[in-house]
């Protein structure tokens, strides 16, 4: 559905109009003929109705005036707020920055590893979905990832490490197994120092 003026003698009428197709053909249907766009205006019905319709756009750009033009955007930061600080208590950072075992990468990858998570605990996912997914969130150093870091950042806790000890007969152990032993391992001594 859309807005469009339709001219008619002298005057101009607001209408709302719903394009749908019949066959090969596109064909326009008038919903509602809102009324004479200049008493519209003078009245202020034109910008009222836009605020009204607003309430049920989370996408909504606001016209304010006819001159110029506000634009707006929101965040979200609850889901980041939360699981960061977690994150941090848990000390699952720090483990991850210890995975790159002298490796140089050029981006950051504790930080897309917390990215790729975050996404996988709130919404689950491919890293595809991850990558379109956080740009409606504030999420801290993450603005400069790209879908190929969260692929290379999935695929260094993926990689098979040596020790193969406690192994399941479907998969070899990788960097993720020992990554989440570390965390337990961290998780067991908070515990015990808060007790002590």
């Amino acid at each position: 559905m859309f807005a469009r003026i339709k001219k008619s003698g002298p005057h101009q009428y607001l209408q709302i109009v719903e394009n749908r197709r019949e066959g090969p053909k596109t064909i326009q249907r008038v919903i509602s003929t809102i009324g004479w766009l200049d008493r519209l205006h003078a009245k202020g019905d034109v910008e009222n109705l836009i605020r009204s319709l607003s309430r049920f756009s989370e996408k909504a750009l606001l016209i304010l005036s006819g001159k110029s033009e506000v634009q707006a955007s929101a965040k979200k930061i609850g889901p980041s707020l939360i699981f960061e600080r977690i994150w941090k208590e848990l000390g699952i950072g720090e483990i991850s920055k210890e995975l790159l075992n002298g490796r140089k990468f050029e981006f950051d990858v504790e930080r897309a590893i917390f990215l790729t998570l975050l996404h996988r605990l709130f919404v689950s996912g491919s890293d595809r979905s991850c990558d379109v997914w956080h740009q409606d969130y504030e999420i801290d150093g993450v603005e400069e990832l790209s879908l190929h870091h969260l692929y290379r950042a999935m695929a260094l806790l993926g990689e098979e490490i040596p020790e193969q000890r406690d192994r399941t007969p479907f998969a070899p152990r990788c960097r993720k197994d020992g990554s989440e032993e570390d965390v337990v391992e961290n998780i067991h001594f908070t515990n015990l120092d808060s007790k002590l």
